[in-house]
């Protein structure tokens, strides 16, 4: 499979003030060469519009949804929504699913985080019985373990792992086999000066370590409680969150694609979550797409 740089999106995507700037940016990714936009579904319910409205803003890029929750969309509604992007936009759309994660589904009224790989059987079925189908190669799972990393493989196009190092892009290589689609997310800040690069990085780490589907990930690792504390160790960072000149960042990206990656989603930390960090996607494009 040949090698693609994509990026990877959240909050200013989804934003319903920003859209013409969101607009602006992917139709920049577009020019620069990045090969797919992944971008978060929130958490309302329901298919997000987001997907359809970049895809009609640009031309050549793919879009994928990182991650829609299975617990918020409804399969046979996303079911009917993927088949409309596809027939408007062919090719294009890439549909990423995942189980989310407790607190976020148990604050859903209503919903009980239980039996998470369970459900998700349950939902790629009802993609699978839906009129039309989500066919198998155009949808991604949001896999971690090595049951959801086999379920993947077994059932969809391959698996989009986030907030992961290394070591585990190798061992999700291993577990997937040597065809399906391995994508994982890697966060990096841009920055050389150690103590705001820390700051930037900590900040972002703090709220993923405590879920426990990521913290339990990094310890079946090998990573301990010492590590995961306090926003996350030294160690633990360095691995994670790739951060310097872009030398250092590169470099830390390549570990993945050397690990067995197809496609990263370079995620660009700022100090500043809101604005869209076009000049350092400039500057990886430059390094990183030939």
């Amino acid at each position: 499979m040949t090698r693609r740089v994509s990026v990877w999106g959240g909050a200013f995507w989804l934003g319903r003030k920003r859209r013409e700037e969101a607009f602006d940016a992917a139709r920049e990714l577009e020019e620069l060469g990045y090969s797919r936009l992944w971008t978060s579904g929130g958490f309302e319910d329901g298919f997000p519009a987001v997907y359809g409205e970049l895809l009609a803003a640009t031309t050549r890029l793919e879009l994928a949804s990182g991650i829609v929750s299975i617990w918020h969309a409804d399969p046979a509604g996303a079911a009917g929504a993927v088949a409309d992007l596809e027939t408007r936009h062919p090719g294009r759309f890439l549909f990423g699913i995942g189980t989310s994660h407790a607190p976020v589904v148990d604050a859903r009224e209503g919903s009980t985080y239980t039996k998470p790989y369970s459900r998700m059987v349950e939902y790629l079925d009802a993609l699978d019985a839906a009129s039309p189908p989500v066919p198998a190669q155009r949808r991604v799972l949001a896999a971690l373990g090595p049951r959801m990393l086999a379920l993947a493989a077994e059932r969809a196009a391959g698996a989009h792992p986030y907030f992961v190092p290394p070591e585990h892009t190798a061992r999700a290589r291993e577990i997937l086999g040597s065809e399906p689609l391995l994508a994982p997310e890697v966060a990096v800040v841009l920055e050389s000066d150690e103590t705001v690069a820390r700051g930037i990085a900590r900040e972002y780490m703090r709220g993923y370590l405590a879920l426990p589907n990521y913290s339990d990930n990094l310890r079946r690792l090998g990573y301990t409680d010492d590590d995961l504390a306090g926003g996350g160790s030294d160690r633990l960072m360095d691995v994670l969150v790739p951060w310097g000149d872009l030398d250092r960042v590169v470099a830390g990206i390549e570990k993945h694609y050397d690990a067995g990656a197809d496609e990263v989603a370079v995620q660009v930390l700022t100090a500043d979550p809101r604005a869209f960090p076009s000049a350092a996607y400039r500057q990886l494009a430059g390094a990183l797409i030939g």
